[in-house]
């Protein structure tokens, strides 16, 4: 159970209503089960609820002492008798779900503006807005209704932020027109200058950025993590977009929908990302590059040139993971002793 101390937990929940809000399928027996919350499934109780989707945890499936389990039907004979089922095609999405259920987001729900915070007069506040201590928001920004903006926070001339987003503490927002339920975690920094200047023999001349940057709706922006507003252009984030800590997007940058940029990914100005582009840990992207739709690019790869839709990269510079993968066998056995 989750400490109650930083979560509110909802609930108790049946299974059946689980299961009708979620599309599953329960037995009838089952369907007044109640249920109190959610857990793994090795540690979870007579009264919780887990998932089971990898095939190499069998044996906790078969040793689970909890109240409920979503699989798909491909696992039904290994549930434990007494382990209510819930049918799913993606056992895992509908944990989730459910877990949402269970502990839903904060949400401002009454107005609260705090004593503390400065706000320009020209700024406008939607409804059910909660705003915390020592937050600056200057003038002419738009706010939607039931947004969240924690303490220390600083939203820039001019910026619109839209409904149900949550700004945490100490973030930077400006040159930014934002959409609806989007987060924004501690210490980010959107909207700032690009890295651009030109170089001469006097020093380094400084290019004005004169775009913005543009994030579209539910996305989420890890912490500590920067995205340079553009220099001519925008630079675009658009829907559904993860961004996970410690992420650098330069100017022009734009991601297609539903990509997902894992820590300490560099990626260098005006390169594009199609939809649903995955990039791994420290992976690097050069600038003008465009990424298709749908390719992953692995941890730590450096990516110099464009990739085709689908593709899986990997390496230094980054290749075909066949391709790679041939390369460090070759490679291992010119260093590995040969065999007499």
């Amino acid at each position: 159970m989750a400490d109650n101390r930083f979560f509110k937990l909802s609930g108790p929940f049946k299974l059946g209503k689980l299961a009708t809000e979620f599309g599953c399928v329960v037995a009838n027996e089952h369907k007044d089960k109640i249920i109190k919350d959610v857990s793994s499934i090795e540690a979870a109780k007579a009264d919780e609820i887990c998932y089971f989707e990898d095939k190499k945890l069998l044996a906790k499936l078969q040793e689970t002492k909890a109240g409920a389990c979503i699989i798909s039907e491909d696992f039904k004979e290994q549930v434990p008798s007494g382990v209510a089922v819930l049918f799913s095609k993606q056992p895992q999405l509908t944990f989730a779900l459910i877990a949402q259920k269970f502990y839903p987001q904060d949400k401002a729900s009454a107005t609260h503006i705090s004593d503390k915070a400065s706000i320009h007069p020209s700024a406008k506040i939607g409804e059910n807005c909660v705003i915390e201590d020592n937050v600056i928001i200057s003038e002419n920004v738009e706010i939607g209704s039931h947004t969240i903006i924690r303490a220390n926070s600083v939203i820039d001339k001019g910026v619109v932020i839209g409904s149900d987003c949550h700004i945490w503490p100490q973030v930077y927002v400006g040159y930014c027109i934002m959409g609806n339920n989007v987060v924004i975690f501690p210490g980010a920094s959107i909207g700032r200058d690009g890295f651009g200047f030109v170089m001469s023999p006097s020093g380094h001349v400084r290019i004005p950025q004169l775009g913005r940057v543009m994030i579209g709706n539910d996305v989420h922006v890890g912490a500590n993590s920067c995205i340079d507003r553009g220099a001519s252009g925008d630079t675009i984030i658009s829907d559904g977009v993860r961004i996970d800590n410690l992420v650098q997007i330069a100017h022009n940058v734009k991601l297609g929908r539903g990509c997902v940029i894992v820590a300490q990914v560099g990626i260098a100005g005006s390169s594009v990302f199609g939809n649903f582009v995955a990039a791994g840990g420290q992976a690097g992207i050069a600038d003008h590059i465009n990424v298709a739709d749908g390719v992953q690019i692995a941890a730590q790869s450096g990516v110099i040139k464009d990739i085709p839709a689908g593709e899986v990269v990997m390496g230094t510079p980054a290749v075909p993971i066949k391709q790679f993968m041939r390369q460090a066998t070759y490679l291992q056995k010119q260093v590995s002793p040969k065999k007499k």
